[in-house]
C-alpha cells in the first residue's frame, strides 16, 4: 500500500521537467500538510537537526499512526507534507518497515541544504520513532 502512495508522489514529481517548476511543487505542497495544533508547538515535538523549525506529531486511532506537522518554511512544510502523506494512515510495523524511495526518486534532496537534508533525515527518524513507539504499547 505504501509503495502505491510513493509511486504517486513520484508520478505527481515527473510532471514537471524543469527542477524549478518541481520546487515550486514542493512548496505547494506545504498547504497538503496536516496541520499541528497550536498547542503542540513546543519544545517536546521540535525536530532536532534542522535550520527552520519543525514540528511532527502522530497519533495511534483504530492502530493506525496519523501524523500532523508544521515548519515556518515552506520547502520544509511541504516536505513534512510529503512525509505525512507517504506514511500517514498506516499501521506502525507498516511504517517501520517501510523504505521511502520515493525521496531519491523525486531528487529533493537536490534542493536542500546540508542541515535541510539533516531535517528531512531527522524528520523521518521522529515518525518512525512514533510508530516504534505505538507498536511496543501495542506489544509487538
Amino acid at each position: 500500500m505504501l509503495d502505491k502512495v510513493q509511486e504517486e508522489i513520484i508520478a505527481d514529481f515527473e510532471m514537471f521537467d524543469d527542477p524549478d517548476d518541481r520546487l515550486q511543487y514542493l512548496i505547494d505542497m506545504a498547504d497538503e500538510c496536516h496541520q499541528i495544533d497550536e498547542r503542540h508547538k513546543t519544545e517536546q515535538y521540535l525536530i532536532d537537526g534542522c535550520q527552520s523549525r519543525v514540528w511532527i506529531d502522530a497519533e495511534l486511532r483504530d492502530g493506525k499512526v496519523y501524523f500532523t506537522g508544521d515548519a515556518d518554511a515552506l520547502i520544509v512544510k511541504g516536505i513534512a507534507g510529503l512525509l505525512i502523506r507517504a506514511l500517514g494512515g498506516r499501521t506502525p510495523q507498516e511504517i517501520l518497515q517501510t523504505e521511502l524511495y520515493f525521496i531519491d526518486r523525486i531528487g529533493i534532496r537536490s534542493y536542500l541544504s546540508p542541515t535541510r537534508a539533516n531535517g528531512l533525515s531527522e524528520m523521518l527518524s521522529q515518525m518512525k520513532r512514533y510508530a516504534l513507539a505505538f507498536s511496543a504499547a501495542q506489544g509487538q
